[in-house]
């Protein structure tokens, strides 16, 4: 039972009933399902374009043309991953295309990292979470609001400035919320460098946040 437990961990969760429900609509061209999803998901996908490619306007473009590939794969979508997973995976291959075009290459290989590479073991848990979380920002007083707007512009710069792969990896556990399984499964690393990878960047991250609360 408990190897049972620990490989299914990582194990790639299939769509939702709701999502193949979702899937005939879209097959069904249900106008209001696509554009439901579009509102829903287009900004991910930029955010997501924007890891590999050198401008808003060109993600744009790819998150657009992403949208074209999805529909045009929809019937031989499989459910064996979610929606969403599938949808960051087509855009990521799609952006990879682009980059290479523009002579901005960063192919999957690129998001490996060294086993034996240093990510501060110290600073995190053996599930990932802060061993010690920065302290909370609370919004009680004007000079409150102003920490926390200029924490958040720190977080937002410092993740710009982040190695591609790293960046990758923070954009989608931290901002879009997936699941260690479906950024592997998105980004066809391994589970060991994903952890490595978002460690990187979660430690780069906090560390502008500890030089900027320490400047107050």
């Amino acid at each position: 039972m408990g190897a049972a437990r620990e490989r299914s961990r990582f194990e790639q969760e299939g769509a939702s009933p709701g999502e193949r429900e979702l899937v005939a609509r879209l097959l069904a061209r249900d106008q209001s399902a696509f554009a439901s999803l579009v509102r829903a998901q287009h900004e991910s996908l930029v955010r997501l374009a924007l890891t590999f490619v050198g401008s808003r306007a060109t993600a744009e473009e790819v998150a657009q043309e992403t949208w074209s590939r999805v529909l045009a794969a929809l019937p031989q979508f499989e459910g064996r991953s979610s929606l969403r997973t599938w949808i960051f995976r087509i855009c990521t291959n799609t952006a990879l295309t682009r980059a290479e075009r523009e002579a901005r290459s960063t192919p999957f290989s690129s998001l490996e990292v060294p086993e034996e590479a240093p990510v501060e073991a110290e600073r995190f848990k053996p599930s990932g979470f802060w061993a010690d979380p920065p302290r909370a920002w609370h919004a009680d007083s004007p000079e409150e609001i102003l920490e926390r707007t200029e924490a958040v512009a720190c977080i937002e710069r410092t993740l710009s400035e982040l190695p591609p792969a790293q960046r990758a990896v923070v954009l989608l556990r931290d901002v879009e919320g997936v699941e260690a399984a479906e950024a592997c499964n998105i980004l066809q690393v391994s589970e060991s460098n994903q952890r490595v990878l978002l460690h990187r960047g979660r430690a780069k991250i906090r560390r502008a946040l500890e030089k900027l609360l320490a400047e107050e």
